[in-house]
C-alpha cells in the first residue's frame, strides 16, 4: 500500500481476494484513526515504517 499499488495489485501479488485486502486496509484505517490511504502512509512514516527501498516489482 504504501508503494502506491493498488487494491488489486496488492491482491495479485500476495494471491488473495481483492476484498481480503479491502478488508486489511479498512482495519488499518480504524487502528490508525485515518480516513484514506495518504494519510496511513504519512502516519507510517512517521514511526519510521516504510522507509526502505521499494521492493522489485
Amino acid at each position: 500500500m504504501a508503494h502506491g499499488d493498488s487494491n488489486s495489485r496488492i491482491a495479485t501479488r500476495l494471491t488473495i481476494s481483492e476484498k481480503t485486502v479491502r478488508n486489511h486496509v479498512s482495519n488499518i484505517f480504524a487502528k490508525l484513526a485515518v480516513a484514506d490511504r495518504s494519510q496511513a502512509i504519512v502516519r507510517a512514516r512517521e514511526a519510521g515504517l516504510g522507509v526502505h527501498p521499494p521492493y522489485e516489482r
